[in-house]
């Protein structure tokens, strides 16, 4: 797991500035890339928090035209690409600049290479299936959170089937990320905590996959104390940039591991629930963890104790399932820190769900570098447990 040395491994980045001003540099880059119009992809709570305006007076000190698009929901539709596809032809654009989350970040990806190769988007499901790379792609994230700034991951909903389909390639790896921890200092609690969560559970299925490598485990392992030392403060001092900065870095290094290490069942299972249901990824990251961890724990249990060193819980002297039941409530107490106490069920899933949510997550890309294999019957178990 993760140590062979034997194996090939290869590691994806983009190129990024990261610091408080990075912003600033989006006119530039675009110029760099010889823009002579840009799509800009965001949604209306980035354009509310101002960050939209800044990006835009950046275009304009450097002369380049550009057109918004902001019908992106969260989990980004399929029907919202091909609309964002339309946009970007008949308006002449030559280059795409996400500002957002995650969904205005796939929704971009998701852009660029169906104008591309000039397929629906849902046809590039699965692992290296992209034929062409999109146009140039800046990316400026506004969570400290899904890292898709940096990742080769892109995350669809086809609303049709109900589920989200992963397009992990080298293709959707943005030419540029801007991360500018100044932008998350605008996020409503809720999301910072669920963000913030989403990239600790990132880097945790990054550290235990079975796809990972001594690079993969070195930024997993640096992106966990960051996140579970500065969550709880950047809810409580939205504005400290020390705190903001932090979780900033935690989220890049979280995901220049899972970009390259891939993620596993908590993954999985919450795509599938946000296929199903709609609800926010970070939500269902948060509520998922303890329990994948709970049946993940003794197929890597070395990988989880490193876990929770990394998280500064106490593990001397302890036997192997009281080291499992301290990670597991040190991932309860911090969700519950950070002000998420909810359930699946409160969430509004029933058990009338739970075997459709169950195929979804066995079919998903995530489970194939999983530490543990799980039937549909143990996924099934693990969503009722969350219910």
């Amino acid at each position: 797991m993760g140590s062979d040395h034997a194996e090939l491994r290869k590691f994806v980045v983009p190129e990024f500035v990261f610091g408080s001003g990075a912003l600033g540099l989006v006119g530039r880059y675009a110029r760099n890339f010889g823009a002579r119009k840009a799509l800009v992809v965001t949604d209306p709570g980035v354009v509310q928090a101002g960050w939209l305006d800044r990006v835009l007076d950046s275009l304009k000190a450097e002369q380049i035209p550009w057109v918004v698009f902001q019908d992106v929901t969260p989990n980004p539709k399929a029907h919202e690409v091909a609309a964002g596809v339309r946009f970007y032809r008949d308006n002449g654009c030559d280059i795409i600049i996400a500002v957002g989350g995650g969904s205005p970040m796939d929704c971009a990806k998701g852009i660029g290479i169906a104008h591309v190769n000039g397929k629906n988007v849902l046809e590039f499901e699965g692992v290296d299936e992209v034929p062409m790379p999109g146009p140039p792609l800046i990316c400026v994230p506004t969570t400290a959170g899904t890292s898709a700034d940096v990742s080769q991951f892109a995350i669809i909903n086809d609303t049709i089937r109900k589920v989200k389909i992963a397009i992990i390639s080298k293709t959707v790896v943005p030419d540029v990320a801007l991360i500018d921890p100044e932008t998350t200092t605008t996020m409503p609690t809720e999301l910072t905590a669920a963000t913030g969560l989403d990239a600790l559970v990132h880097a945790m299925e990054a550290y235990v996959s079975n796809a990972g490598s001594p690079v993969t485990d070195l930024n997993a392992l640096a992106a966990i104390p960051l996140l579970v030392q500065n969550l709880v403060p950047a809810i409580e001092h939205p504005l400290d940039i020390e705190y903001r900065n932090n979780m900033m870095m935690g989220s890049l290094l979280a995901g220049l591991a899972f970009s390259n290490a891939s993620l596993g069942l908590v993954h999985a299972m919450a795509h599938s629930l946000g296929g199903l249901s709609g609800l926010a990824h970070g939500m269902c990251n948060t509520v998922l963890l303890d329990h994948v961890v709970d049946f993940n724990y003794p197929a890597a249990p070395e990988h989880y104790d490193q876990i929770s060193r990394a998280m500064g819980l106490e593990l001397d002297g302890l036997d192997p399932e009281c080291r499992k039941k301290v990670l597991l409530q040190g991932i309860v107490g911090l969700r519950s820190d950070a002000g998420i106490n909810t359930t699946l069920g409160a969430l509004g899933i029933t058990r009338a769900d739970v075997h459709q949510l169950a195929v979804n997550a066995f079919n998903d890309p995530c489970m194939a570098t999983n530490p543990r294999k799980a039937s549909v019957q143990e996924i099934e178990a693990l969503y009722e447990k969350a219910l």
